[in-house]
Order: structure tokens, then C-alpha cells, then sequence
């Protein structure tokens, strides 16, 4: 705080006082409703921090709250906690959070929350932080609120048959990670690696996932994640398309032909889209951040003839997924 502040200025008494590092170590209550009336609310001159750096720090303050009080809302925040991991696994290629992989990992699975302590929470925190700003907004899921609830007591009702939206999304996360866990099974290599799977390789996919205790019945998969009609492509969705297989998919249309800077920009663009998102939809080849190339997307850099290739080449991608 700058004491030559005029807001700060009449306050000069208390901040010199507290200014002492070893005033800190020993407050009593009447010094903290001191710091709170007289110097909380004035202005300091630190550099603004990230908001959403911030909100993890609210986030995770709550969830050490929840584990002191031993209180019903951890599992809330520990699963606001687990959301966020998986979306920070997918920002792999920033070199600060590829520094922090092997904890967001171990964040997704339910052995490492077993015996979590606040120490552990207090880690989570400062190594994390700095890294939701990476996030896509839509990633970030920070909902504001504030309205006070006039409902008044309310009494939990369980309904049978039905599972909760946090249950669901658990479901969901617990099949997603297995499926990642798993992704040296045969079949799912080979969907990595855009080989032409068979209705047997489907057979031992089935098998793999719904005689599993993560996964459970079919029916159980099928409540959270709807019915696929194609369960490879669904897989591949969730693991990707190995960079290098992608790349080889689109060799022939490469070789031989001399391509300009901005043709060669935008099918590296759409292989990084198969490398995260394993299938894809040509209609989103005439949207941004394709567009942001060329406002008419694929025509405006190929032409017809150059885009009828292309468009052959996702589509048999897409078909290697399916039996």
C-alpha cells in the first residue's frame, strides 16, 4: 500500500503497525477486527492477478474448508477438482502444464483423493493455479452467482432408478479415464493408429469395457453417454488419432505437389483437430477457426477439386473406426 495515498493516508498509524512482519505471527482478536476496519479495504498497488487463478484459489479453499468440517460438500468441490484435470490433460502441449502432468493425471483417479491431506490440497493449488488460464472459456465452467435462497429448509429426496448429475458426471469421467488407461488394448491401438477395424476387434472392445467394474453394464454406459451407434468411433473420439497416422493419412495428397504456405497451414490444422478429437465432421472445415484462414474455409484454399480430395480422405478415416 502506498502511504502517501490519500485514501490510504488517514489509515497510516495501523499500516505502519502491521507493516512489521512479526505482528503477524501472534494476532489476537482485536487485531484482526483492527486489520479488517481499518485496513482491508484500501487500495495496494500489487500487479491485478488472473481472475481465474483466483477462483482455483476460492475453489480449493473451500475444498480444504470441506475437509477440516469433514462436511458433505467435499465431494462437490473434489469433483470440480477432478472436471478441470482432464481439460488441463488436453492443454498437454503448453510447456507449463506438460511440467505439471503427472499431477493432473494422479488427480483423476479416486486412489489419489483416498488419503488426501491439506498439504496435498495447498500443493494442488499453487502448482495449478497459473495454469487455468489456459483453459478454453468454455472449459473453465466459472459460474457467477449471487442471490440469497428464499426457499427456506428442504428435506433430500432420493429417487430410485435415478442417478444425480454429479453421479453421472463421475460415471463419465471414470469411463473416459479408463478408456485412456486402456489405450495399448489392441483394438483401441488400433484405432489410434487409423487401422481398419473388424466386427471381431468390436467384439473384444465390447469385451473390454462392459465386463469391467469401471465401466459396468451396457445399459449403465448407455444412461450417461447415449446410444453409439458406433462404438469405435466413440472410442476414438475420447483417445485421439496418433499425430504421426494422421499425418500419413494426408502423405499422398501431399507428395508430389507443391503447396502454398497457407494450404499447407490448414490441413496441419485439421490434423491437429483428428490428433485430439480422433473423427470429424467435414461440415467444420467451413467454420472457424478454418475460416479464420479463408473466409470460405475449404473451397477458398483448394478449390473444388483440391476440397472433393480432402473431404474423401476424413471420410475414410472416419470409416476406420467403424466395423
Amino acid at each position: 500500500m502506498n502511504p502517501d495515498n490519500f485514501i490510504v493516508r488517514p489509515h497510516r498509524r495501523h499500516l505502519e503497525k502491521y507493516t512489521i512482519r512479526e505482528q503477524w505471527s501472534t494476532l489476537s482478536q482485536e487485531d484482526v477486527l483492527e486489520v479488517e476496519r481499518h485496513l482491508a479495504g484500501l487500495p495496494a498497488e500489487l500487479p491485478s492477478e488472473d481472475e481465474a487463478a483466483k477462483r482455483f484459489d476460492l475453489l480449493m479453499l473451500n475444498l480444504q474448508l470441506a475437509l477440516l468440517e469433514k462436511s458433505g460438500s467435499f465431494a462437490r468441490y473434489q469433483g470440480k477438482v477432478m472436471e478441470v484435470a482432464p481439460d488441463l490433460e488436453g492443454k498437454g502441449t503448453i510447456p507449463m502444464v506438460a511440467q505439471q502432468m503427472e499431477l493432473i493425471l494422479d488427480l483423476q483417479t479416486e486412489s489419489y483423493w483416498a488419503g488426501v491431506t491439506l498439504p496435498m490440497l495447498e500443493d494442488i493449488r499453487l502448482r495449478l493455479r497459473n495454469l487455468i488460464k489456459f483453459l478454453d472459456k468454455g472449459e473453465a465452467r466459472i459460474v457467477f452467482t449471487d442471490f440469497e435462497d428464499t426457499i427456506g429448509d428442504h428435506t433430500p429426496v432420493s429417487l430410485q432408478g435415478y442417478a444425480s448429475a454429479e453421479e453421472m458426471r463421475q460415471y463419465r469421467l471414470k469411463v473416459e479415464r479408463y478408456i485412456r488407461e486402456h489405450s495399448d488394448h489392441m483394438t483401441i491401438n488400433k484405432l489410434r493408429l487409423n487401422r481398419q477395424i473388424t466386427k471381431q476387434d468390436l467384439e473384444e472392445l465390447e469385451r473390454l469395457l462392459f465386463a469391467s467394474e469401471e465401466v459396468g453394464s451396457r445399459g449403465q454406459f448407455e444412461k450417461v453417454f447415449g446410444h453409439q451407434q458406433s462404438l469405435g468411433k466413440f472410442i476414438r473420439s475420447l483417445v485421439g488419432l496418433d499425430r504421426e497416422a494422421a499425418t500419413e493419412a494426408f502423405g499422398e495428397f501431399l507428395d508430389g505437389t507443391t503447396y502454398s504456405a497457407t494450404q499447407i497451414r490448414f490441413i496441419d490444422q485439421v490434423i491437429s483437430y483428428l490428433t485430439q478429437n480422433g473423427i470429424m465432421d467435414p461440415g467444420l472445415l467451413y467454420e472457424p477457426p478454418f475460416t479464420d484462414i479463408h473466409d470460405e474455409g475449404l473451397d477458398g484454399v483448394f478449390g473444388d477439386a483440391g476440397a472433393i480430395k480432402i473431404v474423401k480422405l476424413i471420410d475414410d478415416i472416419n470409416q476406420h473406426a467403424a466395423a
